[in-house]
């Protein structure tokens, strides 16, 4: 028994040898992979340098892997002068689930370290694609209390952000049920969403509070599409264009479904005093970073991050929030400024952790960043968008100003998460490569 599962093994080893030996399994391995990080929130590069090295992994060299890589598809291609195998996946969900990536992430190069087999690999990849998510509950309890915490971040009492959780917990419920219950499209799901917790919100101002209005511009920042402009950005910067606008005509969509379900809810109902609106002039330092460090891991918890990389998301949070808060108020910069320093300050901070925690920078950065959505202003656009008719002159000019403030601030948000990774993706890509390299070459010394 024991001689059949050494010469069992060593013939496995030896498929590793070979590129175009089990090539159907090969390619699905790596088509798999693919698969995996594109449903579950991963950008174009990250996709591709994953896909590579499990490639390499197979015994697949570089001069032999052809990908083309778009939103809802992977096309594969293994070819040399003598042979050629194409093969393609298509991605039909997209969701965020930061375990998953996390995980694929790591297996690649437990792969190469340990030198599994095609099975060992297979059976590992099967089991972090199961992976179980966290529960319904805590989902809601995260979306919630992620609310809560921006609404914080905006200015309320404690009262009127206990009122936003309340109805962040009520519109992410019935966004779940629309959705897996009764199947109904992704994005009105999002639209009876965004409604149910605008509505809730709105009657709260009846309930005691000193900040009755502030619940109505966080109540619904559970959908805000973070991982989709974040990683079309990134797409488009690293000259992924088909993926990059894909990924932009995604949030597009999703940003136009919240603004459906606010412009019915907001239709219903009477915001004489929402114009008047605004963040805090001071910054109390001490609170902010408590409410940024709970948004950031409630998100995190709601993008499913692993449980051991909560705390970093936590001070990644209190990190962009302070540095905002520090260039904007003791320094006098605009709010765009001091957004860019943030995000760009904890994008920095992730690439190194990425050594310490082994896990890609996007893990860390995106639940980091999500404190610094600029809610208020764009509430003010869109409420002026909506009462255009009512409003005088003075007030569509200072609403036009909100609007583009708050792109400006989202284009920041954006660009200071990706731009460090891709000004850093030579020495990263060198880094990789040269790790990979070693042991490439551990693996063939142990097959000779």
């Amino acid at each position: 028994m024991q001689e059949d599962f050494k010469t069992y093994y060593e013939e496995q080893r030896e498929l590793l040898r070979e590129a175009f030996a089990e090539i159907g399994q090969k390619a699905e391995l790596i088509l798999t992979v693919g698969q995996l990080l594109m449903e579950n929130g991963a950008d174009t590069s990250q996709i591709v340098r994953d896909m590579k090295r499990v490639a390499a992994y197979t015994g697949i060299s570089a001069e032999k892997f052809h990908l083309h890589v778009a939103y809802t598809t992977l096309l594969l291609n293994i070819s040399d002068e003598h042979h050629s195998h194409t093969s393609f996946r298509k991605c039909v969900k997209h969701a965020v689930n930061m375990k998953i990536i996390s995980a694929v992430s790591r297996l690649t190069w437990r792969a190469l370290r340990d030198h599994y087999t095609l099975d060992e690999f297979k059976g590992e990849l099967d089991a972090v694609a199961n992976r179980p998510r966290y529960p319904h509950w805590l989902t809601v309890l995260s979306a919630g209390m992620g609310c809560g915490a921006f609404c914080t971040l905006f200015g309320c009492d404690f009262n009127a952000a206990i009122y936003t959780a309340i109805s962040a917990i009520i519109g992410k419920i019935i966004q779940m049920q629309c959705a897996e219950r009764f199947g109904i499209n992704p994005y009105v799901s999002m639209t009876f969403a965004a409604f149910s917790a605008t509505i809730c919100a709105y009657f709260t101002h009846l309930l005691p509070t000193t900040t009755p209005w502030h619940p109505l511009i966080a109540a619904s920042l559970f959908l805000v599409p973070g991982v989709p402009i974040i990683n079309g950005l990134s797409d488009m910067l690293n000259t992924y264009l088909i993926s990059g606008a894909a990924r932009f005509l995604h949030t597009g969509m999703i940003i136009g479904a919240m603004t459906f379900g606010l412009v019915f809810a907001i239709g219903m109902a009477d915001f004489d005093s929402f114009t008047n609106l605004h963040m805090l002039p001071e910054s109390d330092y001490g609170l902010f970073m408590i409410a940024a460090a709970i948004g950031a891991a409630s998100f995190a918890i709601f993008f499913n991050l692993p449980p051991r990389l909560l705390f970093a998301a936590a001070a990644g949070g209190a990190i962009c929030v302070c540095t905002r808060n520090f260039f904007i108020f003791g320094l006098g910069l605009s709010s765009p400024v001091g957004t860019l320093a943030g995000a760009t300050l904890v994008s920095l901070v992730a690439m190194r952790a990425v050594h310490w925690l082994h896990t890609p920078s996007l893990v860390l950065v995106v639940p980091a960043v999500i404190p610094l959505v600029p809610g208020v202003l764009i509430y003010r656009f869109l409420f002026a968008v909506i009462n255009i008719r009512r409003i005088s002159l003075e007030e569509l000019l200072s609403a036009i100003q909100s609007g583009v403030d708050a792109l400006l601030i989202i284009l920041a948000i954006a660009i200071g998460a990706a731009a460090p990774n891709i000004f850093a993706s030579r020495s990263f890509a060198q880094a990789s490569k040269d790790k990979q390299e070693k042991l490439l070459n551990e693996i063939y010394e142990t097959k000779e």
